[in-house]
This record gives structure tokens, C-alpha cells and sequence, in this order.
């Protein structure tokens, strides 16, 4: 580990969290009982994870500076895994058992297809 790294990290990171963050402030206004901008936000990085994943595998020389800046820091930061949990923990919290097993089962299940067909988009390009 770098100095190069850590930057490569932070500047992705930052990045997937403007992205994160914009999509919060779009999505929002289409329903505050549910958290649909995790949902898409997640569902988004996990597309944009496939397709990065696929194009950097078609490289013979995956450079661990792309793979730094794309997977770890711009997708890691686009991706809500905490914020995930505590949406749940407050659908748990409310009683809203339906919202935390569909959102739950909806976030996983659509984070597979989307990393799914990210993987398979790239062969397009």
C-alpha cells in the first residue's frame, strides 16, 4: 500500500459519493416512506461494477490503479451498504416487516441481475 492508492481510493470514492448523493436528491421527491435512492444507487453501482469488472478482464494488464480508482473507490462509494442496513433496521424498528423483506430481497436480488448484465453489456463495447 501507497500513498498513489489511498488517492486513487479517495478521489473514486469522493467521486461515487456526489453520485450517491445526486441521487438522493432526484429520487427523493418520489417517495420519503421508501428509500428508493439507495435502492437505485446501489442498483447502479452494482451495473456499473459488472461493466468495469468485464472491461478490466478483457485487459491483459488489468493495472491495479484502475481497479482502485473504478471498483474500490468510485463504486464503493456509490454503494450504500450501511445506509442499506439502516433503512432496514428502521423498517424493522416501525414494524414494517413487508418494506424490510421486499427492499431486503428487492436490493439483493437486483444488485445480482445488474451486476449480471453489466458483465454481459461490456461485450457490446
Amino acid at each position: 500500500m501507497n500513498v498513489i492508492s489511498f488517492l486513487l481510493v479517495f478521489i473514486g470514492g469522493g467521486l461515487g459519493s456526489l453520485l450517491r448523493y445526486a441521487i438522493g436528491l432526484v429520487i427523493k421527491t418520489m417517495s420519503p416512506q421508501f428509500p428508493y435512492a439507495t435502492l437505485i444507487a446501489n442498483a447502479i453501482g452494482c451495473l456499473l461494477l459488472g461493466l468495469i469488472l468485464g472491461f478490466l478482464s478483457m485487459r491483459s494488464s488489468v493495472t491495479n490503479t484502475q481497479n482502485l480508482l473504478l471498483a474500490v473507490g468510485f463504486c464503493g462509494g456509490l454503494t450504500t451498504f450501511s445506509t442499506f442496513t439502516l433503512e432496514n433496521m428502521r423498517f424493522i424498528e416501525q414494524g414494517q416487516l413487508f418494506n424490510f423483506f421486499i427492499y431486503s430481497i428487492g436490493t439483493f436480488v437486483l444488485g445480482m441481475v445488474c451486476i449480471y448484465v453489466g458483465m454481459i453489456l461490456h461485450k457490446q463495447f
